[in-house]
């Protein structure tokens, strides 16, 4: 990976309060603008505004929860170029796992490597938590298929017709793990 990349593009966590601030703005536009583009991110188009920034309400109240964090990547000039959330498993006998949910790259900043280095980041944080397994999911075809694989991670098999589009249209959904080691 280049050294401009590095530079052009910091990732960071954010904390609950700062999901919060950034809802309304930098983080609706960028779940709109995926949504927009075609990503199957649990959403159907037309996603208003107001219904974007109160999904990314409640991911505040997650994080104050310590159910799941949130890490941002911004671009040139302090833009939200992506983001991505690690969701800790609730049930007692999960207590190693998470799932890897809301892999975000706006549209103008794809194809620079900045998926990978916000999945990195997120696997990096669920380590330090101590977790030992992390699952997604992804619409079977996409391109965060070749991603996932490249990242290293298995995948574990497909569902027929598991999510619609955002067009409403039914995909197959391919599930992915991956086992972390402590480093």
């Amino acid at each position: 990976m280049s050294d401009d990349l590095r530079t052009e593009y910091r990732i960071e966590p954010l904390t609950a309060q700062q999901v919060h601030d950034r809802a309304a703005e930098g983080l609706a536009l960028l779940l709109r603008d995926a949504v927009d583009g075609g990503a199957s991110v649990g959403f159907l188009a037309p996603l208003g505004h107001a219904e974007a920034a109160a999904w990314w309400r409640g991911v505040a109240r997650q994080a104050t929860e310590g159910v799941r964090s949130v890490w941002a990547a911004y671009g040139p000039g302090g833009a939200l170029s992506g983001v991505i959330t690690l969701v800790r498993a609730s049930m007692p006998n999960q207590p190693h796992r998470g799932d890897i949910a809301k892999l975000l790259v706006h549209r103008d900043a794809r194809g620079r490597g900045l998926g990978s280095r916000l999945l990195a980041a997120a696997e990096a944080g669920a380590r330090e938590e101590g977790l030992t397994l992390l699952v997604l999911d992804t619409e079977t075809g996409s391109a965060a298929e070749g991603l996932y694989r490249k990242a290293g991670w298995t995948r574990a098999g497909t569902i027929p017709d598991y999510a619609l589009d955002p067009s409403g249209t039914p995909h197959p959904t391919t599930y992915y793990y991956k086992r972390l080691t402590r480093g």
